[in-house]
């Protein structure tokens, strides 16, 4: 492996705020921000919008994101008719 041309490998917490949850883990990502972990450490942290915690997959939960479609909108927004 050549020296001096990969990115520093490192602990990192990944944190998903709608679900409550962070994890650590090792990642190449970098981050300003740091938290203290249950260990007593600190961490860099990186806010994620979703993640296993709160993704319906994982979850088994569905979530409704658009009652109504996008193009729906536009049309109704700009005054078309849909078909």
């Amino acid at each position: 492996m050549k020296q001096g041309i990969h990115p520093e490998y490192g602990p990192v917490v990944f944190r998903d705020k709608g679900a409550g949850t962070a994890f650590l883990t090792r990642s190449t990502a970098v981050s300003n921000e740091t938290v203290e972990w249950e260990d007593g450490r600190t961490y860099p942290v990186i806010d994620v919008q979703i993640s296993s915690a709160s993704h319906p997959f994982w979850t088994g939960k569905s979530r409704v994101l658009d009652d109504e479609g996008r193009v729906a909108k536009f049309y109704k927004k700009y005054g078309k008719q849909s078909k």
